[in-house]
Formats: structure tokens, sequence, C-alpha cells
């Protein structure tokens, strides 16, 4: 899985990006700057109404400036979940199972990843940012793409770094299904905490997604009783 550099943490040793070298911090400004100069564009004009070379103008930067940064429009306006998604492969990777539940292990490095985001503004770039996606078929087919792809990295370090019992299938089903139930509770928590304008910074988020977890095992068990 080969996604865009996180500016909302930069690294585990260098969070805000502050003791990283110049050269560095002015690729991560430039970054910020595509990502809320694009949001911006696209929330006013729409998507499809603002060019390629008409954010980069606004940006004042090259083409070959952004394509070395962001590989398409849809890309640079889905960089808040881009963000979101490759700390929690950073937590992933460091995370200690206690040897309770797999979903439950998942869904607690989606909240820890949601407390390493930027403070200053990246929950409301999300919010934009989804907003945009509702309306926009191209960023909607851009993030599914994005989805499978960053699934089936999740299967892969857990495979790496835990010991679960597997099938013969080298992506066990259980497993796949497992992520897959955490995308769609962290899925049905994004759109109810995009919906409700109250609900502002990412512990609003958080607090939908430990709701949606919450409700996981009930909705499998949810008897369809006859009328």
């Amino acid at each position: 899985m080969k996604d865009p550099k996180s500016s909302a943490a930069v690294t585990r040793d260098h969070p805000t990006g502050e003791q990283l070298p110049l050269r560095e911090r002015k690729k991560l400004r430039t970054r910020q700057a595509l990502v809320d100069t694009a949001l911006e564009l696209f929330t006013e004009r729409g998507f499809d109404g603002v060019t390629l070379d008409a954010l980069c103008d606004a940006v004042d930067v090259s083409k070959r400036t952004f394509f070395r940064t962001f590989s398409s429009k849809e890309d640079v306006a889905l960089a808040p979940i881009h963000d979101l998604w490759a700390v929690y492969m950073e937590e992933l990777d460091i995370a200690d199972p206690t040897g309770g539940p797999a979903f439950d292990l998942l869904a607690g490095v989606l909240v820890a990843a949601l407390g390493r985001m930027d403070a200053d503004g990246w929950a409301e770039r999300l919010r934009l940012s989804r907003r945009l996606t509702a309306r926009t078929p191209s960023m909607e087919a851009h993030h599914l793409a994005f989805c499978e792809r960053t699934s089936a990295a999740i299967v892969t370090v857990m495979q790496r770094r835990f010991d679960m019992p597997r099938q013969s299938d080298p992506y066990d089903l259980r497993q796949c299904l497992a992520v897959d139930l955490l995308a769609a509770a962290f899925r049905r928590a994004l759109e109810s905490w995009v919906a409700d304008p109250s609900e502002s910074g990412q512990e609003g988020l958080a607090d939908a997604l430990r709701d949606a977890c919450a409700a996981v095992p009930e909705s499998l068990a949810l008897p369809a009783r006859p009328r």
C-alpha cells in the first residue's frame, strides 16, 4: 500500500514536524496548503468545477510539485482520511495484543490513531472531505479502492505480528471479516459525526466509533421475529 505521507501526525518521534529538516518541513507545508486549498475550492465550486491547473495556481506550485505529493485531485481531496489510516498502520504495528478478540484490538487501535491526529484543523478537513465524497462519484470510487488496499494491509500486519489461528487460505476469512466489521463501524460512526454539527472534534468521532463498535455484537445477534 503506497499512499501519501501523513502530515497530520508526521512521525512518532516528530509528531509536529518541528524537528524535521528544513526541506521536509517545507514539503509538509506545501502538502498542507494543497489539501486546505483543494478542500476550500472544491467545497465552493464543486469537485469538477476546479481544474488541477487552477488548484496549483492558487497554491503557487507547479503541477510537477503536485504530482510529487499526490496522484490526482481525488487523492488530495481524500488526504484527511488517508492520513488517519496511515497513522492507524503505525499504531497497529506497535499494538500489544492481550489475547482478547481481534476486533476489540483493531477498534482500540483506531481510537488511539484518532487521538494522534492534529488537533488544529484535521477534524474539519475530514468533515469537508467526507461531504465532498458523498456527492462526488469519482472520490467515492477512489476511496473504495483505498479501503480495499488498506484492509488487505491490515490483515497482513495481523498475520505478521499476532499469533492468530489461521486457515489454509492466506487471507483467513475470519480475519478479513474482523477488518470489514471495523470498516463498517467506522463508516457508520463517520456518517453520524459528519451529520452532527455539535460534534466538531475528533473526540466526538472517537465517541461515535466506540458506540458503533459496541453495537456490532448486538447487530449480529439481532433477532428477526415474525410479525
